[in-house]
This record gives structure tokens, sequence and C-alpha cells, in this order.
């Protein structure tokens, strides 16, 4: 596969641009359709700087969040759904529609064979690809092969997108980067340009980038959303049992809104998550750790995946959890990988 990527001629590996994707349906209806229906340019701009830069986005909020906003009046809400109710369709459709719009579902592939296969081609967009498993395991390892393997076109098991990359522990290395694109053939610099990326400190600062991406992905074409981790800032800024209920609802209000990212823009959105110590393991359980976040956390993933160290450079993933897996198969099928310098690989015999 390499040497066929080598083979490609660099400009087919550059990103296409999303105005000149003739063939591509819009998956998304722009905010501004609603001046057309009638509604105030002014109020418009106010669902704007809330973070709500399109139709589809602003039918997922409730009307109580809308009346938060400054400006609007529980009459102006009503008259603004109203209105994109009537741009975006978000009632029933038959099982046959809802098939063609899994067609529009991308894979992106892992840079392992055996991970993309495992995981049916790849990472899925319009879905929450979970990664659990103890420091040096290979989360964020595979994190950095996934902002190289996204930009790849479309034939070559990419996304032919932009990455948003939000880092809470201070682990991403740009410089990681560049042997991983020059592995896929691709120019590290174009590579580097297409990642957008920011250090979150704070749980309320990581929600308020989340808030600030649709901007990004309502003009540009994003495949991938990477969030390394989901779970640390929520553990710093809320500590003991006191405050564990709270935690809990923020850290929901959050993973909500990475659900809607994910399905209003069709990217992928991998998250990776700590573990913490079970007691209730049992003495005969080897390794008693388990993901941390609860329930709440558990529910929001579509597909979790679990990673634990093997020998040397060797790396072993178990399905978890996963909608599209017979549960038998997704607890029992494990696999092999590697990590190299220049990124995920198939481990070698």
């Amino acid at each position: 596969m390499i040497a066929t990527l080598k083979a490609v001629e660099a400009s087919q590996l550059q990103l296409v641009e999303r105005e000149d994707i003739d063939d591509e349906e819009d998956l998304f209806e722009s905010i501004d359709k609603l001046i057309s229906a009638g509604i105030n340019t002014g109020d418009v701009k106010k669902l704007q700087d809330a973070g709500i830069y399109t139709c589809n986005g602003l039918m997922m909020h409730t009307k109580k969040n809308l009346t938060g906003i400054k400006g609007l009046s529980e009459a102006k809400v009503d008259k603004i759904c109203e209105a994109a109710e009537k741009i975006v369709n978000l009632g029933y459709i038959t099982g046959s529609d809802a098939l063609l719009r899994r067609k529009s579902v991308i894979r992106i592939t892992t840079g392992s064979q055996a991970l993309a296969e495992l995981l049916g081609g790849g990472i899925e967009t319009s879905a929450i690809t979970e990664a659990f498993g103890e420091f040096r395991s290979g989360k964020t390892q595979l994190a950095h092969t996934l902002c190289v393997s996204t930009q790849l076109p479309a034939n070559m098991r990419g996304g032919n997108g932009k990455v948003a990359y939000i880092d809470t522990e201070g682990t991403f290395r740009p410089d990681r980067i560049i042997p991983i694109a020059e592995r896929f053939g691709m120019d590290p610099a174009a590579v580097l340009d297409n990642i957008v990326y920011a250090r979150g400190y704070t749980y309320e600062h990581q929600y308020n980038l989340l808030l600030g991406l649709a901007a990004k992905m309502s003009g540009e074409q994003f495949r991938l959303l990477i969030v390394d981790s989901v779970i640390a800032l929520f553990r710093v800024d809320f500590t003991g049992r006191g405050e564990l209920a709270e935690r809990q609802q923020k850290l929901a209000q959050m993973l909500s809104r990475l659900t809607k990212i994910a399905e209003e823009f069709n990217v992928a959105v991998y998250m990776t998550n700590q573990v913490i110590a079970d007691p209730g393991g049992g003495v005969f359980i080897s390794d008693p750790k388990k993901p941390a976040g609860g329930h709440v956390l558990a529910h929001a993933a579509t597909i979790r995946l679990m990673f634990r160290k093997g020998k040397g450079e060797q790396r072993v993933c178990k399905v978890f959890d996963a909608p599209n897996l017979p549960e038998a198969e997704a607890i029992s099928f494990y696999l092999n990988f590697s990590i190299t310098p220049r990124g995920i690989a198939d481990a070698k015999d």
C-alpha cells in the first residue's frame, strides 16, 4: 500500500476544497437560510455567536437553551424553530432512507490493516469511537496516525478532510506527524497545515473549544475530531464524591455536544479515555481496570476499544462494545498491532 501511495502524484494527495466537490450532497443547511425564511439578520447573528451555524445544529438544541441566548425571546425562538423545521426534515424516515444516509458514512484507515478490518474498514464518521487503556498503550499514537490518514483521498481509504485536535494532557507532538506523513507519501508541511490544534486547560475551556468548531466545520471540510483525553480535565476540576453528580452532568453535556458535531458535520470523533482501578474486579481478574467516566461516558460512545500493552512495541486492541458487531464477537475478538516511528502499523510475525 505504501508503495502505491508514493507512486501517486503529490497533487492527488491535496485536500479537495468543499466548493470543488460537485457530486457531494450537502449534509447540512447553513443557518443563513433562515434569513430568506423571514428571520431577522441580527437574530441569525446571535445564533452564530452562540456557536450555531447550521439549521441542523439549531434543531439539536432545546428551546430552553435557545431562549438562554441573550436577545432571543420565547416568541423569537418559536419563530426561528418553525422556520428551521421547514428547511430541515428531522422527522421520521423509512428504513430504506436510513440505509441511504448510512452510505455517506466514511471509514478512515488506521494505518494497520488488521485494526481497520476489525473496525469494519476504519474509524467511522457520524460516530464516536472511544479508546481506553492505561498509559503507553497506543491511544495517542493512533490519534497521531489518524491525523495523517484522515487527509488521504477516499480511494486510499482516507477521509479527504481536515482534522481538529483538542489536547487536554499536552501529549500532541507535531514532530511525530512528519514521519507518519512521509510513510503515506504526503507533504508533511501540508499535512500539518490541515490540522487545527487547541490545548484545553479546564473542562469549561474544553467545552468552549467544541463550540468554536462549528464555525470552522461549516466553512471547511473536516473529517475528524480528536479529544485526547476526554476525561482528564473533569477528573482534575471535580474532586470528591460531593462533586461527582455535577461532574457527570457536565460530562454528559460535553459528550452530547460531541455526538451532535459528529452527526451534524459527518465527522469521525475519536476520543481517548483513561482507566481507573476497579476494587470490585476480584482476585481472579489479572487486570482489574475499567474506563473512567462511568455509565454516562459508556452510553455516549458508539464504539469502545480497549487497548493494552503487549510485548515490546506490540499492542493489543479489543472491541469492548460496538452496535455493528455481535456481542460474543465484540468481547472475544483481539488483534495485534505495533507502534512504529511512522505510526500505527501491523505487528511483525
